[in-house]
C-alpha cells in the first residue's frame, strides 16, 4: 500500500492565490513560507520549496488564541506571532531591521496602491525611523547613527498593542470536502 505525498510548494503556488494577488505585502507574506526562521529554531536562509509539514508549521503562526492558555503560553504565542513578523522584515536575516529594509516595506504599503510616489513613502519611512529610534534607545546626539530595529526593540514598540487576535485566520464555515478532490 503506497502513501499519497503532496508535492512540495514552491513560491509560484502562492502567486495563484486570487486573495494574495492584491495584498499590499504579498511578498514578504510569500517569503515568509520559504524562510528557514520561521519553521526551524536556529535555522537561516532560504529554500526553495517547502513539504506539507514546514506550511503547517508556518500557518500556526496564524492561529488564534485559545481561551484556556496559561498567561505564559499566551505570552510565548504573542513572542512568536511578533519574531514571525519580525522575520518579514528582517529580509537579510541579520537579526535587525535596517533603514532600507524599513524603506522598502514603507514603499511597499503606501506607494503600490499609486496614491504616494516613491520618495514621499521614503521621506514617511525616514520619519518613522527616528521616531523608532527615539524610543528604541531614547535621545540620540546628532552625529549619531540609528543601525536599526533588533527584536528587543521590536517587542517594546509593540508593548501593548493586541497582536494575538489581530495576527490570526479562522477557518469557519469551509468546506473541507473540496481540499481532498
Amino acid at each position: 500500500m503506497s502513501h499519497f505525498r503532496p508535492r512540495p510548494l514552491r513560491r509560484n503556488h502562492f502567486s495563484e492565490i486570487p486573495d494574495l494577488a492584491c495584498n499590499p505585502i504579498r511578498a514578504q507574506i510569500i517569503e515568509a513560507f520559504f524562510d528557514r526562521r520561521n519553521f526551524s529554531q536556529g535555522e537561516a536562509g532560504r529554500v526553495d520549496e517547502i513539504g506539507f509539514e514546514e506550511f503547517l508549521v508556518v500557518m500556526s503562526h496564524f492561529r488564534p488564541p485559545s481561551q484556556r492558555m496559561t498567561e505564559e503560553q499566551r505570552e510565548n504565542v504573542r513572542r512568536e506571532k511578533l519574531r514571525f513578523l519580525f522575520n518579514m522584515h528582517d529580509t537579510d536575516n541579520d537579526g535587525t531591521i535596517t533603514l532600507e529594509e524599513y524603506r522598502h516595506v514603507v514603499e511597499e504599503l503606501l506607494s503600490r496602491s499609486g496614491a504616494l510616489g516613491k520618495e514621499t513613502a521614503k521621506s514617511i519611512a525616514d520619519a518613522a525611523m527616528l521616531e523608532v529610534a527615539s524610543v528604541s534607545v531614547g535621545h540620540m546626539e546628532p552625529d549619531e547613527f540609528y543601525e536599526g530595529i533588533t527584536f528587543e526593540h521590536f517587542l517594546k514598540l509593540l508593548d501593548g498593542f493586541e497582536i494575538e487576535s489581530k495576527m490570526s485566520i479562522r477557518f469557519l464555515n469551509m468546506d473541507t470536502t473540496t481540499l481532498c478532490k
